[in-house]
């Protein structure tokens, strides 16, 4: 009996220390209060019962006093760890409290390493129907949190979250990758946290691989590689917000009544499918560059009554460099409170929907409101309806006699860039009419077409329905022209196919007389030949040294490029005791290159054939020979990949084609020609002779990237090579390496070779000039090494700032030797074009 009454009374005292617990339970925000009754909660007057697929989660409560009620938590980690699947009518849901959660701790030094080849996660989570519901109105007071980014914290594009399963959602949340942005927390400042870093790199939110992705009034906040819900087939972003730099926004998502502040150019890599929405959406540019974009690469956008804020004078374009196929849509577009039209110097890949059938596809008027279409662009094939709009578009479809559902969004042709020669082969086009979200739509009937003053050049069949079509070339011309194929339906969807159309080819002219060389007495050598033809000559001519008046051992010199012969070749210290060898493979605009045939110089180069001089040389690579060299010789170039040790493998250079080669440059380079490379790659030049003084290197290089940030990621670098043996790879550089420091800047170090390895001998300095177009200076005076490096591109008011300057000038003593050698040592990832070079030997 006593036993009995001391359990009774442990029993009243257990369930009164329990009640005046929950009893003094306050949430953080006052304002919208939280009533927490230990199995249950009330939030806005909605009383809530806690379960196996309801669980409560606040950061204020103890261990204890979580563990003190099922389905309590004071960690989301801890309440993702207990999931059980939802469903659509009955989600499994988060109740979070306001409060600052950390999904990966941002206190443990370990660095995050990828897996399996994904990135590095904070938290991979398996579960259908998940949601996640901040218990109040303000996304910005209830948190999920990490702070780490590539090479800051982690190795690999660091992502807080990977989703595995059907109807994601979150609402009243914010997503926070704290890496290089300030956690500022008003409700308790105690939990403010600063960036982890200046440093923009990689940081990232969220994957998933799901359908249903709904996101309500939810903030997504990071820089560079946002990725909100990135990889979800129907994503719908409702009243949301988002900041970010390039390559970060879903490709798949429909942005509905958001804000988005871009701080970067190009927002998306690309889109995917049917591409992105932006309905009713205020987005805000803060590039200052005075160019602002959707995407890096390809992939359909959609813009509707949306309003850009831009700095004076921003054009807006739908990428840098347009295609020709590109055809994005839009609607009351304003830049700065003013009709705009998107991609102006490329307006046939705007398509403007105003009084175009395909603009209900998007929005309608219905009793005198804009109703946004999501019904139509997120219906799919099961009736999702996440705006509960349905029963409204019906009404308006059944009033105005018109059908606002199941309405296609994108028309596709493939193939693309395909080569035709007349009388030789033809090419059938294929439309493809697509619902939002890649579901195919049949019943369009398409019409084809080509400009006026192309259709000479094709004749089109095109089949009953229209949904093929088949061109066949007819050029008459001599020369090859490129053709763009245009197919549209009766609501306004647009598509194009781009096909190079060439006469039919003739047989490759023959020579009336066969290549020679002669010397002329400027000490250039030209090729001598004569071809029987009324066209333009096309030849390929390349020149070669060779050890014999056999031809042995032959290493390609220069060459010929776009179409335009090198009859001349300027001879120069290296050439002297090789003999010289002229191949020609014939050709002109209606024939391709047709056999080689080769004239070699019976008689060496002598040093008197040579009036170049030896202490100078110059080279804009326009004609210079990159094919793979890996020899060390004097007086020629060394051409091979470049490896570093311990080099991150996503770096690695494709051994498939030669390191280097000329050609056109892009994002940061484009529009220029130069020398290119890979990821990585090798050059050096050996110089004539064993004893060398001082010696000045000059250069202009364009790097692909454009914010001052030079590479890939840190620590990327690239080696300026200068009083250099490359037989032992021994002596100095100037290397320019991205850091973890900054964004929109390299460091420049002084460094030593010695057999191959590398020492600093400087401290480093910050500089925003590694931008195009970029001049660098490399001076070896007795025991001095000096460097420069300015840039003509215009300073960011960002980058004025202390420890990082707008141009750079160094210098280190030395131990001096008598090198000669030169070259660039490239290990960064993205590109940079090398436009010239200059070489001055004392």
């Amino acid at each position: 009996m006593k036993k009995a009454i001391l359990f009774g009374w442990s029993l009243l005292a257990i369930l009164f220390c329990t009640a005046q617990q929950v009893k003094s339970y306050q949430s953080l925000d006052p304002k919208q209060p939280i009533v927490f009754g230990g199995k249950y909660i009330v939030y806005k007057g909605d009383t809530v019962t806690l379960g196996p697929k309801a669980f409560f989660i606040d950061g204020q409560l103890t261990d204890a006093q979580a563990a003190g009620q099922p389905f309590v938590y004071n960690s989301v980690n801890k309440a993702l760890d207990q999931l059980s699947n939802g469903t659509e009518a009955a989600p499994m849901v988060l109740y979070i409290a306001p409060y600052v959660y950390w999904i990966d701790n941002p206190d443990d030094p370990e660095v995050r390493v990828s897996e399996n080849g994904e990135p590095p996660y904070g938290k991979i989570v398996k579960c259908d129907w998940l949601k996640f519901y901040g218990l109040s109105s303000n996304a910005g007071n209830v948190v999920l949190a990490c702070n780490r980014g590539q090479t800051i914290g982690a190795k690999g594009n660091f992502t807080m979250f990977k989703f595995i399963g059907q109807g994601t959602s979150s609402e009243n949340i914010t997503f926070g990758n704290y890496c290089n942005i300030d956690l500022v927390y008003p409700l308790l400042p105690q939990l403010n946290r600063p960036k982890r870093a200046s440093a923009i790199v990689q940081a990232q939110l969220i994957h998933c691989n799901g359908d249903k992705i709904l996101a309500r009034n939810t903030r997504f906040v990071s820089r560079l590689n946002l990725c909100p819900f990135v990889g979800g087939k129907r994503v719908l972003f409702d009243r949301c917000h988002f900041e970010s730099t390039d390559d970060a926004l879903c490709g798949t998502g429909v942005y509905l009544d958001c804000s988005l502040d871009f701080y970067a150019s190009k927002p998306f890599y690309s889109t995917s499918g049917t591409g992105a929405v932006f309905l009713n959406c205020d987005i805000t540019s803060h590039t200052g560059d005075n160019q602002q974009f959707f995407t890096k690469a390809n992939g359909q956008v959609a813009v509707i009554d949306s309003r850009l804020t831009t700095p004076s004078g921003t054009y807006l374009g739908w990428r840098d460099v347009v295609p020709a196929e590109t055809r994005n849509y839009q609607f009351n577009v304003t830049q700065n409170g003013k009709p705009a039209l998107i991609s102006k110097k490329n307006p046939a890949a705007t398509v403007e929907m105003a009084g175009k059938p395909v603009l209900d596809a998007y929005r309608f008027e219905y009793n005198g409101k804009v109703i946004y279409n999501t019904y139509n662009l997120l219906q799919g094939n099961d009736d999702w309806d996440p705006m509960n709009i349905r029963e409204t578009v019906l009404a308006a479809a059944k009033e105005s006699g018109k059908s606002y559902i199941m309405q296609p969004v994108q028309l596709l042709i493939a193939p693309t860039r395909i080569s035709l020669e007349t009388t030789k082969n033809d090419v059938t086009l294929t439309a493809q009419v697509v619902r939002y979200g890649n579901y195919i739509f049949t019943g369009d009937t398409i019409k084809w077409s080509v400009a006026p003053d192309q259709r000479s050049l094709v004749r089109l069949k095109i089949s009953e329905n229209g949904s093929t079509c088949t061109v066949t070339p007819t050029n008459l011309n001599d020369d090859t022209r490129q053709v763009v194929i245009t197919a549209t339906t009766a609501s306004g969807l647009q598509a194009a196919s781009v096909l190079t159309v060439a006469p039919s080819k003739m047989e490759a002219p023959k020579f009336s007389l066969a290549p020679s060389i002669g010397l002329m007495n400027n000490g250039k050598l030209h090729a001598n030949y004569k071809l029987d033809m009324r066209f333009k000559d096309q030849s390929e001519v390349t020149w070669y040294r060779c050890t014999d008046a056999n031809g042995s051992f032959p290493v390609e010199v220069a060459v010929s490029r776009f179409d335009t012969p090198l009859l001349a070749y300027t001879l120069s210290p290296g050439d002297i005791g090789y003999y010289i060898k002229v191949s020609v493979a014939p050709k002109h605009l209606r024939c391709d290159a047709g056999n080689p045939v080769s004239f070699i110089m019976q008689t060496p180069i002598s040093a008197k054939d040579v009036k170049a001089t030896s202490k100078i040389l110059y080279t804009d690579f326009k004609n210079l020979s990159t094919k793979n060299q890996p020899r060390v010789i004097p007086g020629f170039w060394t051409w091979e990949h470049f490896e570093p040790a311990g080099n991150d493998p996503r770096f690695t250079a494709n051994k498939e084609s030669d390191a280097w080669y000329y050609g056109q440059g892009s994002e940061g380079a484009a529009n220029m020609f130069g020398l290119l490379q890979g990821r990585s790659a090798a050059m050096r030049y050996t110089p004539v002779g064993d004893n060398y003084g001082d010696m000045k290197l000059t250069m202009t290089v364009a790097p692909f990237k454009t914010a001052g940030q030079g590479f890939s990621v840190a620590p990327l670098y690239m080696d300026v090579l200068v009083k250099f043996d490359t037989r032992s790879m021994t002596g100095y550089a100037l290397r320019f390496i991205r850091t973890t420091k900054y964004h929109d800047a390299v460091d420049c170090i002084m460094v030593k070779y010695e057999n191959g390895q590398v020492t600093n001998m400087s401290e480093p300095v910050s500089t925003t000039a590694f931008k195009t177009s970029c001049k660098i200076t490399v001076e070896v005076k007795g025991n001095k090494i000096l460097a420069e490096a300015t840039t003509s591109a215009p300073n960011s008011t960002e980058a004025d700032r202390p420890g990082v300057f707008p141009a750079i000038q160094m210098e280190t003593t030395i131990v001096p030797n008598t090198y000669g050698g030169f070259g660039i040592q490239y290990n960064g990832g993205s590109p940079t074009l090398v436009k010239d070079l200059k070489v001055e030997w004392k």
